[in-house]
């Protein structure tokens, strides 16, 4: 334990994702040792990004103006939309840049453990988005883990009788991978997606 102002900054640090105690009390130091003005921008970074970021009012992503710059974009299509769980989950499927749809970010997954439910989620303004039959399929991109199926599931049967097609994003083995280390969810997933190859 230390003393006043830097235990507090690593218990400050300590509570950010990802971040352990040991972490905490790195990085805790490195800002000690850090010039004066680094830390600042560090500072008017943090303050900058909280005064102003907000929510997209349509699709739950990140923006700077009511609306992100993906559900500004007249050339992205209407008629598909693409559930992820968080804003970081939008990125990631923006890099490959194989998606030219629309995007709803639920902001998290169904977790009974951690007191996560629908009603905790943007679940409804997904139903909203859909009620007026401009989208055609929707594809849920939850992650691969128990929270994500639970959550695809639950939309799965929502959506379902609405008469919108829902798609899962395959999942399987990675590229580069060795069966002796994928585990049996993975392997499983790897045989039900498995398609026929040209003789």
């Amino acid at each position: 334990m230390y003393e006043g102002a830097v235990q507090d900054l690593i218990d400050e640090l300590g509570r950010l994702p990802g971040v352990g105690p040991k972490s905490a009390q790195r990085i805790a130091f490195h800002l000690l040792a850090a010039d004066a003005a680094d830390v600042r921008r560090l500072v008017d970074a943090l303050t900058e990004v909280k005064a102003r970021v907000r929510f997209c009012e349509v699709c739950g992503n990140v923006a700077e103006s009511e609306r992100c710059r993906i559900c500004s974009d007249p050339r992205r299509s209407d008629e598909v939309i693409c559930v992820v769980e968080e804003p970081k989950d939008v990125v990631a499927i923006e890099r490959t840049r194989e998606f030219r749809g629309r995007y709803h970010v639920l902001g998290g997954a169904i977790n009974p453990l951690e007191n996560v439910g629908p009603d905790d989620l943007r679940i409804s303004e997904l139903l909203s988005r859909l009620a007026d039959g401009t989208v055609t399929e929707v594809i849920l991109a939850t992650d691969p883990n128990v929270e994500g199926e639970a959550t695809a599931t639950y939309l799965s049967r929502l959506i379902g009788p609405m008469g919108v097609t829902v798609s899962r994003l395959a999942s399987g083995l990675p590229v580069g991978g060795d069966l002796e280390y994928a585990d049996e969810v993975t392997l499983g997933r790897a045989f039900e997606g498995r398609r026929v190859v040209g003789s």
